[in-house]
């Protein structure tokens, strides 16, 4: 048992003692004034109504005490709701209600607050966000919504009707946001909103509502929606089924072809494309990661059997290489496979930079001892990818395609120099995609980057092929 249970224990069995000392006493108080004053005339019936009176008192306090600290319905910190009453309380309006909305409100900059001006300040904010909202939904004659608090600095408020109705007002909210500060300290709130028609569970409305709040700050694509308990079935059958399509794009040192990096999309009902922005969320969530990723290296093993003369690059998932399991199925593979070395380029990516650098180290060097090579991507735009730059032994760098268009990568030349001379220093070869005119295409070799890809040039040797 853990110290925080024993304590809360220790807490709880003080409280009853305090509150159960004065019951007692007034039950032992009452039966041995019956005793002295009647004692001749006291049925036997009196001493077991004396025993149960006592027995249940016991039991009545504890069980207060206990279930009142189990059923807890507000933060301290937020004023909200708690995450786990929150959810009982939407399920239960979710089936009362034919329509019913979800809005997200979230202060990206919690993390900041809490690191610049402290945890009470972070605190404090919170607190002041749930009024502020609360006030902006006044404002729009909308009262005693459930709000409650999902995680750090997400607010979940549950609305009646359909999101085509709350639109507008989130808008405003949105645009309000700007003025909103909490004792000088600026606040960043970004929002979403979905409904019932995406989904009737709980779960899957939340995950859509981060996915659509991503969409709005990237500004990325969106692609056609699918109900998420289809889409998580239809994931897992076409895993099941090994039912990839795999496309891939020429990569080029100059005019010569040096590899290929693939695309890896899954294939579902109807011939339809499921794309990595829909089925990593559920492999992710499922644990199928590792699973997949060596699925995806033996199909690419099975290319580089067919083409001789071909080297293939493709994402993989550093949480795979870290997973054991995965790691020695892909060293046998390797093994197996000798002829393949340096005909397979992993691309490493990840958000948040993984501490244990020496333990990720010692897997990236084992790796490229077995022939395979390795690539950071997204240089220039995730920190983690400078840090890894830094810290590990790689082939290449793919520096990030926020700096793809000519204009881009005027404007920013000087740090895609520096990026360059780190590498070049280092022994590692730089590349860039998404190059999509002879511009940029001349520009990047101008810059001395060492491969190139992009819509330009695989145009160029498509007309080539032809």
């Amino acid at each position: 048992m853990l110290l925080p249970e024993i304590k809360e224990r220790e807490h709880r069995f003080r409280l009853a003692l305090r509150i159960g000392l004065p019951i007692f006493a007034l039950v032992i108080a009452l039966t041995s004034h019956t005793l002295i004053t009647t004692y001749q005339s006291l049925q036997a019936s009196f001493y077991i109504e004396s025993t149960l009176l006592l027995l249940f008192s016991v039991y009545f306090i504890f069980y207060l005490l206990y279930n009142g600290f189990n059923v807890k319905i507000r933060d301290e910190v937020s004023g909200a709701f708690t995450r786990e009453y929150l959810y009982k309380y939407l399920e239960k309006e979710i089936r009362e209600n034919k329509d019913y909305s979800l809005m997200l409100i979230s202060v990206d900059n919690l993390h900041d607050i809490n690191q610049v001006y402290g945890i009470k300040n972070g605190d404090k904010t919170l607190r002041n966000v749930v009024e502020w909202i609360v006030e902006r939904l006044r404002g729009e004659n909308i009262d005693n919504v459930p709000i409650g608090q999902l995680k750090g600095g997400d607010f979940l408020v549950g609305l009646k009707g359909k999101k085509e109705t709350h639109s507008t007002m989130l808008e405003l909210i949105c645009l309000k946001t700007s003025e909103f500060k909490v004792d000088d300290i600026e606040v960043k709130i970004s929002a979403a909103i979905t409904d019932t028609d995406h989904s009737r569970e709980l779960n899957f409305m939340v995950e859509n509502l981060f996915e659509s709040q991503s969409r709005r700050k990237n500004s990325t694509y969106k692609e056609e929606e699918i109900d998420p308990n289809e889409l998580e079935s239809l994931i897992i059958q076409a895993i099941r089924e090994r039912s990839l399509s795999v496309i891939s794009q020429s990569v080029f040192d100059g005019e010569e072809r040096i590899f290929n990096e693939c695309f890896v999309r899954l294939t579902i009902l109807d011939g339809q494309y499921v794309y990595p922005k829909k089925y990593l969320k559920v492999l992710n969530k499922l644990r199928l990661t590792p699973d997949f990723d060596l699925m995806v290296v033996e199909d690419i093993l099975l290319r580089c059997e067919k083409l001789k003369d071909e080297a293939f690059a493709v994402n993989i998932s550093p949480t795979s290489l870290r997973n054991d399991k995965f790691l020695s199925s892909i060293k046998a593979i390797f093994k197996d496979n000798e002829n393949m070395g340096k005909r397979i380029i992993f691309l490493l990516s990840e958000q948040e930079y993984y501490s244990y650098v020496d333990r990720y180290k010692s897997i990236i060097n084992s790796l490229r001892r077995l022939g395979v090579m390795i690539a950071i991507d997204r240089v220039g735009s995730l920190h983690s990818s400078f840090l890894y730059l830094r810290e590990l032994d790689v082939d290449m760098i793919r520096i990030d395609s926020y700096y793809s268009d000519e204009a881009k990568m005027r404007e920013n030349r000087s740090i895609i120099d520096g990026f360059n001379l780190i590498a070049h220093e280092k022994g590692i070869k730089t590349w860039i995609k998404n190059l999509e005119d002879k511009r940029s295409v001349d520009l990047a070799k101008e810059m001395k980057i060492d491969y190139v890809q992009g819509k330009y040039l695989a145009d160029l040797e498509k007309d080539y092929t032809n």
